[in-house]
């Protein structure tokens, strides 16, 4: 079988791909796995379980709940709370594991299971693959060693994880919101009440969208991949600016006065700057991914702040902070992490410093953002093709040698297979967009000739 764990925890169609038993057993096999690795040792160990609003939340959060139970962990079950906040939660409580239900962005009929180690990071590759590999023997007819009696977990719920998380939120603040008007779309996910409370107590005027989660509506229509109610609703309730959420409220995207979106890029560079300012950006460095703007690239530098680029993914920009100890990092797509106050992207730490920098400057959001330029973006996935071939290709290497040539330094190209599919993703960026159009063009014709 594939591996089950991909970038982001076990996903699939919830109750075909993802069951409750799946669920159960991943559970338990966490459980030994950690037990095993000495996590236990000397106490009685503790979970923090949460999810987001998805109705198949609620039968998969029973079977995650019963299995760390039968394997003798005690439960505290959050309940419908953001992904960041299971992670800060199970730091702040010192639990000994954590795990989420949510499929993120995804739509409804998708769930997910993420695990956490203590501290609230993310689990090591090395022990995911553990859990898996457990998981499967005892699948396959095992038996667990189980314990009775009084050793069983007890299962309890948390309801002051809400207040705990909210209180954390905006003690972190350099400053409070007042005068703002901001809207918020929640997605009908996991932050519909955790997000407005947090803006409210800060000091902000909040009008909600996309608040009332049914676990039938996540993600649909509306949230950080639908931008467009918010971008109304702005302009309608003449807000300072709108934030955007997914499902599990790990990243955020913003909408201006007038309705324009920025987008993951501008955001790190307003924080970028205003992290500096407060001597709070580590080694003056932020880190990002290769897919960021060209444009992004350039302000920094304009800026005096030094880049760092990691591969596509935010697990490779955590690494990356982790490894060199930097503060601030992120993604285009929203997923921004403030490593000083967040273990993983967390979209409403994320929307409130990008509002306190607003209420701080007293500047509009589009001001600050126009620290960077968004130079035109073109992406062309090339289907059917041998993507193993990208790096070794002599006809591509030349194709490509001769588009940085005519794009010169306002313009960049990047070819990257995909992880999942049969195709090649080509990225043009130029200072025109009918150059980068016509740039992409030529590429993806050069890759279906040399990789097809």
């Amino acid at each position: 079988m594939g591996r089950l764990f991909g970038t982001d925890g076990v996903r699939g169609v919830a109750n075909a791909d993802l069951t409750a038993e799946m669920a159960l057993g991943l559970s338990v096999a966490a459980a030994h796995v950690l037990a095993e690795a000495g996590t236990f040792e000397g106490h009685r160990p503790t979970a923090v379980v949460g999810r987001d609003p998805r109705a198949s939340g609620e039968f998969l959060e029973a079977a995650v709940c019963a299995g760390l139970a039968s394997a003798g962990v005690d439960v505290l079950r959050v309940g419908v709370l953001p992904t960041p906040a299971v992670a800060h939660l199970t730091g702040a409580l010192g639990a000994d594991l954590g795990v989420m239900l949510s499929a993120s962005h995804n739509a409804m009929p998708d769930n997910g299971i993420k695990f956490f180690a203590r501290g609230g990071h993310k689990l090591a590759d090395e022990l995911e693959d553990r859990i898996e590999a457990t998981y499967e023997e005892h699948r396959t007819g095992a038996p667990w060693d189980r314990p009775t009696g009084a050793g069983v977990g007890r299962v309890r719920d948390y309801e002051e994880g809400f207040d705990k998380y909210v209180a954390h939120l905006v003690g972190v603040l350099p400053n409070r919101l007042d005068g703002l008007k901001i809207v918020l779309d929640e997605a009908h996910g996991a932050a519909a009440k955790v997000s407005p409370e947090a803006f409210t107590r800060a000091g902000a005027e909040v009008v909600t969208i996309g608040a009332d989660p049914d676990g039938l509506n996540i993600n649909d229509g509306c949230g950080s991949t639908h931008l467009e109610q918010l971008k109304a609703a702005v302009v309608e309730h003449g807000a300072a600016l709108g934030i955007a959420h997914d499902g599990d409220a790990d990243r955020c995207l913003a909408v201006d006065h007038a309705g324009e979106e920025v987008d993951g890029d501008q955001i790190l560079a307003v924080l970028a700057l205003a992290m500096r300012e407060r001597s709070a950006l580590r080694s003056d460095t932020v880190v990002a991914t290769v897919m960021s703007n060209l444009g992004f690239k350039l302000a920094m530098e304009r800026e005096g702040i030094r880049l760092v680029q990691t591969a596509v993914g935010d697990r490779y920009v955590l690494e990356e902070m982790k490894q060199r100890d930097y503060a601030l990092g992120g993604e285009q797509s929203g997923h921004v992490i403030v490593l000083d106050h967040a273990t993983t992207g967390d979209g409403t730490l994320t929307g409130l410093l990008l509002a306190a920098r607003v209420a701080e400057t007293g500047r509009t959001l589009r001001d600050l953002a126009s620290v960077m330029e968004r130079l035109p973006q073109v992406l062309v996935n090339v289907p059917d093709v041998d993507k193993s071939r990208v790096k070794t290709s002599a006809e591509l290497a030349a194709a490509v040698t001769e588009a940085e040539r005519e794009l010169g330094e306002t313009g960049r190209v990047l070819l990257r297979p995909s992880g999942t599919e049969p195709l090649v993703r080509v990225m043009v960026e130029a200072a025109d967009i009918d150059q980068a159009r016509s740039v992409a063009g030529r590429l993806a014709d050069a890759v279906k000739s040399a990789l097809g």
